[in-house]
Formats: structure tokens, C-alpha cells, sequence
């Protein structure tokens, strides 16, 4: 991990695309019912949320480690996510 500023940036990169894929979804199925992608942007924006909090946490015993958890806990859900979009075909 490089430094906090790009573990900002990978968050916000990596929910704006799905936030975006879901979102086009949306666009090309529109006569399908868009509850599921909507829900899945909220899970989106939800998870950002969490995610920065616990970047702009203080007094972290283990700097290192809680920003790989942290890293590793965007990629799990960032998966779940991309495979939620995925299944709504």
C-alpha cells in the first residue's frame, strides 16, 4: 500500500464503476424491473461509506495492516458486487 490518498482513490474508483455499470444496465434492460440494480448501487454506496470511515479511522495500533484489510475487504466486496451485476441478465 502506497500511501492512504490512493487507497482513497481505489475505493472510489472501484464502487464508481460498478455504481456505473449498474447504472447503464439499468439503461440498455429498460423494460426489466430495476429494484435489483438498485439495490445494488445502494450496497454500492453503503460499502464506500464504510470502507472511507474505517480509512479516516484514528488511533490504529498497525497502520500496515489495517490498510491491507482494508484493501482486501474492497476487493471481496467489489467482487460480490461485479458478480450481483453479472446475474441480472
Amino acid at each position: 500500500m502506497a500511501n492512504v490518498r490512493n487507497l482513497k482513490k481505489d475505493i472510489n474508483y472501484v464502487l464508481g464503476d460498478i455504481i456505473e455499470a449498474a447504472y447503464v444496465w439499468e439503461l440498455t434492460n429498460s423494460s426489466k424491473d430495476n429494484k435489483k440494480s438498485e439495490a445494488i448501487v445502494d450496497e454500492a454506496i453503503e460499502a464506500f461509506d464504510a470502507l472511507i470511515a474505517k480509512v479516516n479511522a484514528k488511533n490504529i495500533e498497525n497502520p500496515k495492516a489495517h490498510f491491507k484489510a482494508i484493501s482486501t475487504e474492497l476487493e471481496a466486496k467489489g467482487n460480490a458486487l461485479i458478480e450481483k451485476i453479472n446475474k441480472l441478465g
